[in-house]
């Protein structure tokens, strides 16, 4: 199967970072004012940083996979269950959480926001790169 190495429009970028900084910017203001101890935002924090590193580093893989660059059984099935770990954690994190509903349901969606966003910002770097190493040169003699 051969990638599409169409870039993605300038807006679909835009938006995707966007939506990376809103749902992490949020999630994090959330966590900065809430009413917790320090080892609960602690807690919050790394779960954050987790599951964004393992959304990004599934996404990754797969499209390895796509592009037929090899990746291995083992570390394919450690990203799936790193995000599924993160989001389990998150899960019993704010069903055990002295929390509002709404302020679990705050967290929550500012936390699958910024995976679904890390997921597109990353598809989105690795698209322009590619994108970028098959020009021609008359790609870039039209653009002078």
């Amino acid at each position: 199967m051969k990638p599409q190495l169409q870039r993605p429009t300038s807006a679909f970028i835009g938006a995707s970072w966007l939506a990376l900084v809103v749902g992490a910017a949020t999630y994090l203001i959330g966590l900065w004012n809430a009413n917790m101890q320090l080892n609960e935002k602690g807690y919050y924090l790394t779960l954050l940083m987790y599951g964004l590193f393992a959304a990004v580093s599934l996404q990754k893989s797969v499209r390895d996979k796509l592009e037929g660059t090899p990746v291995t059984g083992m570390y394919f099935s450690l990203c799936w269950i790193s995000l599924a770990a993160s989001l389990t954690l998150l899960a019993v994190g704010l069903w055990n959480a002295q929390l509002a509903p709404s302020e679990k349901g705050f967290y929550a969606m500012g936390f699958v926001l910024s995976l679904f966003a890390a997921v597109a910002v990353q598809k989105n770097v690795r698209d322009v790169a590619t994108a970028g190493e098959h020009r021609t040169p008359a790609d870039t003699r039209s653009e002078a």
